[in-house]
């Protein structure tokens, strides 16, 4: 399970959370991500992109000491890596994003355009009573 490969996808992490959490083994492990925020942009074959933003939560209660990894020492990749992860697991939460993404695009492709007929201006005014003959 994963996104489609309808696009091609760049991720970002926008921001994390960190607390000090104890395991299940009963170590503190200080600064766990908790919380993140994250952006990923997809682009089709024609060059049209659309985004979908993300929080995943996580929990440090079940990392054993030995495999914490040390906010200091956190990279991009590492964190992109977990939130893959929980989106790989979740087939249904993979396609929402990328029918999200897709939205965006077509969004974006959406034009304003005036009716073909009259005098090419956007509104309309629409007719008044008297103009309609209606009844009263």
């Amino acid at each position: 399970m994963a996104l489609n490969t309808k696009f091609t996808y760049t991720w970002e992490v926008n921001s994390l959370k960190k607390k000090n959490e104890v395991n299940s083994e009963g170590v503190t492990l200080e600064g766990a991500i908790v919380q993140t925020h994250w952006k990923v942009t997809g682009t089709d074959a024609n060059g049209n992109s659309g985004t979908f933003t993300g929080a995943t939560p996580f929990s440090a209660s079940k990392v054993p000491a030995g495999s914490f990894t040390a906010f200091a020492d956190l990279t991009e990749v590492t964190v992109l890596s977990w939130i893959q992860s929980v989106i790989d697991a979740d087939q249904g939460y993979a396609d929402h994003i990328v029918s999200r993404i897709q939205y965006s695009i077509d969004e974006e492709l959406i034009q304003d355009a005036p009716v073909p007929w009259g005098d090419g201006t956007d509104g309309v005014t629409p007719p008044t009573p008297e103009e309609l003959e209606l009844p009263e």
